[in-house]
């Protein structure tokens, strides 16, 4: 597997954006999620628990989760309105998702707006002009490259490249090695984190701090690498504070406000 150079602490100072007193909520980015079902409502907290924690200005939550996602945070809003980036699929499964969820996802797919594309939304992705960023780990990305037609391939990196080359977008592959891959073949990885990561619910939370990056302006590659940095960061800052054990998803959104406020202040030194 070759591969690009390691994403780093400079490279995720790059890219934040610290609010000024000229800043308001809007300013600052809306983040939009259509995330969460009847079976798997979690992601849909935990997807906008990590937004909020990302710094987004404004989260929107669109989906069937309303009740547990005001019960947690209740400064979410629930009502449709102005995005600057969406999370679609997260808590979802394409093989029970209903005729008018599937609308609605088409509908924010053909948008204007950048958008992270998650586990049960990637069948829905196609060529499109608008900046996506694809989040699947290897079992998912492997069923996406069989619905596109695409051949099997053993080495990550070359499956990736492939598969952001074909759609036009950009692949950010999970795994204990994070593959982030741009449309042309530029690739970085995130290797920081810990193991106990690999656990139900980090990925929602990995899609809710990228959404939150892009809904600020971030470019979808740098956003993207930075997500992934900031989310292995946060897991370990998650296992420390448990004495270097086990560790819960809604443990990693809630360290991501201290890893990204560590960021900041290594910029300024």
């Amino acid at each position: 597997m070759t591969v690009g150079t390691e994403w780093t602490q400079a490279d995720v100072a790059a890219l934040l954006r610290e609010p000024t007193d000229g800043d308001d909520k809007y300013s600052r980015g809306v983040v939009g999620l259509r995330t969460g079902s009847a079976r798997y409502p979690g992601a849909a907290v935990l997807g906008v628990e990590a937004a909020w924690r990302a710094g987004a200005g404004m989260v929107r939550y669109l989906g069937p989760a309303c009740d547990l996602v005001l019960h947690r945070r209740p400064e979410t809003v629930t009502v449709d309105g102005r995005v600057q980036a969406w999370v679609i699929g997260s808590g979802m499964d394409a093989a029970h998702r209903s005729a008018e969820e599937t609308s609605a996802l088409e509908a924010v797919l053909a948008g204007q707006v950048p958008v992270v594309v998650d586990a049960g939304a990637l069948d829905l992705v196609g060529r499109a002009p608008v900046p996506r960023v694809l989040t699947p780990h290897d079992r998912e990305h492997a069923a996406l490259r069989a619905r596109l037609g695409l051949p099997e391939r053993t080495d990550r990196a070359e499956a990736a490249r492939d598969t952001a080359a074909h759609l036009g977008v950009v692949v950010l592959l999970k795994g204990a090695t994070t593959i982030i891959t741009a449309p042309d073949g530029m690739q970085r990885t995130v290797t920081t984190g810990v193991p106990w990561l690999s656990t139900a619910g980090t990925g929602d939370v990995l899609a809710g701090i990228l959404g939150a990056l892009l809904a600020a302006g971030g470019d979808p590659f740098a956003s993207a690498a930075s997500a992934a940095w900031l989310h292995g960061r946060a897991g370990a800052a998650a296992s420390a504070a448990h004495g270097g054990g086990p560790l819960v998803a809604l443990d990693v959104a809630e360290a991501a406000a201290s890893v990204i406020g560590g960021v900041l202040a290594f910029r300024r030194r």
